[in-house]
C-alpha cells in the first residue's frame, strides 16, 4: 500500500521528474526550491554567487549566466563547505543527473562533491565542516586529492559531468546536493580557487506518463482490493 501510495504521490507532479536550471538569475533560485548553506570554518564573506563573465564566460547562455564558488567562501586558511541543494525530485534507479564545471585558470586546487539524499524534501545539509546530513551518499568527487589541473585535478574548460541514480531498493523523492569541499583554502591557504556550475539537468526514469500510467493502475488495485 506504501508503494502504490508513493507512485501516486510522485505521478501528481511531474515536475519533479526533470528539471533544468541555467543560472541565468540565481536571485530566482530559493522560489524554484534551490537552497544554499555556506558551513566554511571560519565562514567566509560570500557563498554561492552570480557568475562572474571578467574571470570566465558561461557554458551556455549570457556571459554571467553560471552560479559561482570561489575561495572566498572562508577566511584565511579554512576548510570550505559550501552546499548548493536542487529541488526536490523523483529518484528512479536509472535516472541521471547532469552538469557542466570548471575552474579558473590557476595551480590552485578546486574540488566539488555531489551527494544525494533520499530523505524527501529534507535540505539538512548537517552543521560544520563534517556536517553532511542527510546527504549520505556520494555519487561524485572531483579532484578529492587537491592534484592540479595539468596533473590531472579540476578542469579549467567547462567540462560535463553525468552521474546516475543507483541502489534504491524502491522509487522515492529526494535532492542532490553540490558541495563544494575543499580543505587548506582560503585566501591563505594552499588550495581553492573559483568554480563555476551550469546547466544542470536531472531527468528521472521511467518517463512520467509511464508513472502517471502505473499510479493509475495501482488506485485501481488498491480499489479492488478494498471492495
Amino acid at each position: 500500500m506504501k508503494n502504490v501510495l508513493l507512485i501516486a504521490t510522485l505521478a501528481a507532479s511531474a515536475s519533479a521528474f526533470a528539471f533544468t536550471q541555467d543560472f541565468n538569475d540565481i536571485t530566482t533560485l530559493g522560489a524554484a526550491g534551490w537552497s544554499t548553506s555556506n558551513q566554511s570554518n571560519p565562514v567566509g564573506t560570500i557563498g554561492w554567487f552570480q557568475g562572474n563573465d571578467t574571470v570566465f564566460t558561461s557554458q551556455a547562455g549570457a556571459a554571467n549566466a553560471y552560479i559561482g564558488a570561489n575561495f572566498n567562501n572562508t577566511t584565511g586558511a579554512g576548510t570550505i563547505s559550501n552546499w548548493l541543494v536542487t529541488p526536490e525530485v523523483a529518484l528512479v534507479n536509472g535516472s541521471t543527473l547532469s552538469f557542466w564545471t570548471r575552474k579558473a585558470t590557476s595551480n590552485f586546487a578546486d574540488r566539488l562533491q555531489v551527494r544525494m539524499s533520499t530523505a524527501g524534501s529534507s535540505t539538512n545539509t548537517g552543521a560544520g565542516i563534517t556536517g553532511i546530513g542527510d546527504f549520505t551518499n556520494v555519487l561524485l568527487d572531483i579532484n578529492p586529492t587537491y592534484l592540479s589541473t595539468a596533473n590531472g585535478g579540476y578542469p579549467d574548460v567547462w567540462t560535463q559531468f553525468t552521474v546516475n541514480v543507483s541502489g534504491l531498493g524502491a522509487p522515492t523523492t529526494g535532492r542532490f546536493a553540490f558541495r563544494y569541499f575543499v580543505e587548506n583554502g582560503g585566501p591563505s591557504g594552499a588550495n581553492s580557487d573559483y568554480i563555476g556550475l551550469d546547466t544542470v539537468s536531472y531527468e528521472a526514469v521511467p518517463e512520467p506518463a509511464t508513472l502517471l500510467v502505473l499510479g493509475g493502475l495501482a488506485a485501481v488495485a488498491a480499489r479492488r482490493k478494498r471492495k
